[in-house]
């Protein structure tokens, strides 16, 4: 055994059913370890509490343990879907993790597929195209995902060329009472004055529907067929309009990067590892185009090693690429599109085939060796995996040596680089209204946004900066100064994530300075962790000088110095973050401190009305009581809570 476990934790695990399961261990924190899925409970736990690890991750690890839990289900498949849910809710320490914030948008044509020009509403009657991110529902079609924004107005771009579908606002489109510019650059047929009859533009929604397919030799040949059928009723003017279509269409194809030949969905996937550091890369065909690459980076990729799930004790480990891509694949596609292709770099095992396929209700396949044009895809796919690890690397480097730089400079300790932290405030207001501090995290080589904080300054004379900053570092530290001059008995020293920093820049000089330097002195905080940064001789970047709370002389540190620049970011983003919210609070100050959407009683069909009716925001707010009742929808009640709202 790696590390002595409790009789009871050692008779739980002999106790275990041989069925299929997930296993989750947890250290003496009560803080998930590592989420395993086995085919045979009992076996599978029962290989890391039997055999010697040594020193290595997988070791480190199973020292951790003192607690068990696992949940049998009916067969691997299940085992292998709920592992991945785990893993992707909880982030176990010890697993492969990929994050990934950002959800995939879509391109959306509206209303249902009925193409026959009838409906309640103009999105039924004559869809619109649009670009569109979030959860799907049935009311719309959606074709996608697409790996970027990009790519989906790109797309749009070539519908509006090819088939001059609409693409404005309901809204919009109820009002026009003559065409828009869109339609004067032959990008629009203006549905919307009724220059185009509903089932010809129904006929030109299914035709770019078609195109989203893939279905583009189909598409070409109906085309084809209908404009000779034009030609020979002698009906002209229809002919030379589908004719046009069909050279556009033509240009467009022809400038495609790629296009498929058999198979209409496909993703490419290729991983990369190197120096601790992996990359997977997903590159998306959808409807025979190459819609572009998204790179993903492992944040546990040093996580590769653990124990194979196997019954089988000769078996062969894993290839760490290929548990890397497994990992990313499992996770992933859990709630995410997939299409029924997936070329790979590294073969995929049968039970994570299975999983996918009952998951996404249809047959999923992976290509590991492919050939021709699927070869091409797969080498572009891996070339730009290799490009993105390298430029990773090269930007942590970078930063570490930043990082390094900064803390030499300073004398601040060089041991533990990753547990450097930085915090850095500015104060921003317009002619003293609406102020706003801003406080943002620097730590492990990166600003941690997540644990940015925004102060509202109350209180004081409008501008002065003085109070705000003293404000602000009162209200920061008082709590953690209390904590620190009395540690909760047991609590090891800086278990919390708000500990107090190495480093307190601010972004002023001697006067700023000097606050923080009175507060730290009234908290009993060492003043040596305040830095100002002064700005330099015309505001000019890359002159400015440090000033020191402690007495020590303020120095420059040079326009090349690599610590400056460091400084530079950290201090622009504290800036930055300090002037959106400033910018929010006045805008919301400025409308009556509401938007419409916010009074009760208002849904989208009101406030549409509302605003169409007085021009805007702006005109509502400056609309009486009756004015307001006057709108459709708006009774005498609603048009008085609206006016109490907004003033």
């Amino acid at each position: 055994m790696s590390a002595p476990h409790s009789e009871a934790l050692l008779a739980q695990v002999a106790a275990l059913p041989p069925l299929p399961g997930v296993y989750r261990y947890f250290d003496r924190n009560d803080a998930l370890l590592y989420v395993g899925k086995a085919r045979n409970l009992k076996k599978r736990v029962a290989s890391y509490f039997s055999k010697h690890h040594g020193g290595t991750r997988i070791g480190h690890m199973v020292g951790k343990i003192v607690r068990l839990e696992t949940t049998v289900v009916r067969s691997e498949t299940e085992a292998l879907l709920l592992e991945n849910n785990l893993i992707k809710s909880q982030h176990p320490k010890y697993n492969i993790l990929f994050r990934d914030d950002k959800s995939y948008p879509f391109l959306k044509i509206t209303g249902l597929a009925a193409h026959d020009g009838t409906g309640s509403t103009p999105g039924q009657r004559f869809p619109r195209i649009a670009y569109y991110r979030g959860s799907t529902d049935k009311r719309h079609r959606y074709f996608g995902p697409y790996p970027s924004a990009w790519a989906v107005k790109e797309t749009i771009t070539l519908l509006q060329k090819v088939f001059r579908l609409r693409t404005c606002e309901d809204t919009v489109y109820a009002n026009r009472s003559r065409p828009c510019l869109l339609y004067q650059i032959k990008r629009c047929t203006a549905p919307c004055v009724g220059l185009i009859a509903p089932e010809d533009y129904a006929n030109d929604v299914r035709n770019a529907e078609a195109l989203l397919r893939g279905e583009t030799q189909e598409l070409l040949h109906h085309l084809e067929q209908r404009m000779l059928a034009h030609a020979e009723r002698l009906e002209f003017e229809q002919a030379a309009e589908l004719r046009n279509q069909l050279q556009a269409l033509a240009r467009v194809l022809h400038q495609q990067a790629i296009e498929t030949t058999d198979t209409r969905d496909v993703d490419i996937l290729a991983v990369r590892v190197q120096g601790g550091k992996a990359c997977v890369n997903l590159a998306m065909v959808r409807g025979g185009r190459h819609l572009g690459d998204r790179p993903y980076f492992s944040s546990q990729a040093d996580a590769v090693g653990t124990l194979q799930d196997t019954e089988d004790e000769a078996a062969a480990p894993l290839d760490p690429a290929q548990q890397i891509l497994e990992a990313f694949v499992a996770q992933h596609y859990l709630g995410q599109p997939i299409a029924p292709l997936l070329v790979v770099s590294h073969a995929l095992s049968a039970p994570l085939l299975q999983a996918l396929s009952a998951q996404a209700g249809q047959r999923i396949s992976a290509v590991h060796q492919p050939r021709e044009e699927r070869r091409v895809w797969l080498e572009m796919a891996e070339k730009n995996a290799e490009l993105q690890l390298a430029r990773l690397l090269a930007e942590e480097g970078s930063q570490q040596a930043r990082t390094r730089a900064l803390a030499e400079a300073l004398d601040l300790p060089c041991e533990q680089l990753e547990q450097l932290r930085i915090e850095c405030f500015d104060i921003s207001h317009t002619a003293g209204e609406a102020t706003r501090a801003s406080c943002v995290v620097f730590a492990q080589h990166a600003m941690q946004s997540s644990q940015y904080r925004r102060f509202k300054i109350e209180g004081i004379t409008g501008g002065d900066d003085y109070a705000a900053m003293r404000q602000v570092l009162e209200r920061r530290y008082r709590p953690l100064a209390q904590a620190q001059a009395q540690p909760e008995a047991g609590s090891p020293p800086d278990a919390t994530p708000t500990r107090l920093p190495d480093l307190v820049l601010i972004d002023g000089g001697k006067g700023q300075v000097a606050v923080a330097r009175e507060v730290f002195a009234e908290l009993g905080l060492e003043l040596s962790r305040i830095v100002g940064v002064e700005k330099g001789e015309g505001r000019k970047v890359g002159l400015e000088e440090l000033v020191f709370a402690d007495g020590r002389e303020k120095i420059y540190l040079g326009q090349d110095s690599a610590a400056l620049m460091l400084i530079a970011q950290i201090r622009d983003e504290a800036h930055r973050f300090a002037i959106t919210g400033m910018r929010a609070a006045r805008a919301k100050a400025r409308t009556g401190g509401s938007r419409l959407e916010d009074i009760a009683g208002i849904g989208p069909k009101k406030r549409a009305r509302l605003l169409q009716r007085f021009g805007g925001l702006r005109g509502v707010q400056d609309a009486s009581p009756q004015d307001l009742a006057s709108v459709e929808g708006i009774s005498t009640e609603l048009a008085d809570t609206i006016y109490r709202t907004l003033h």
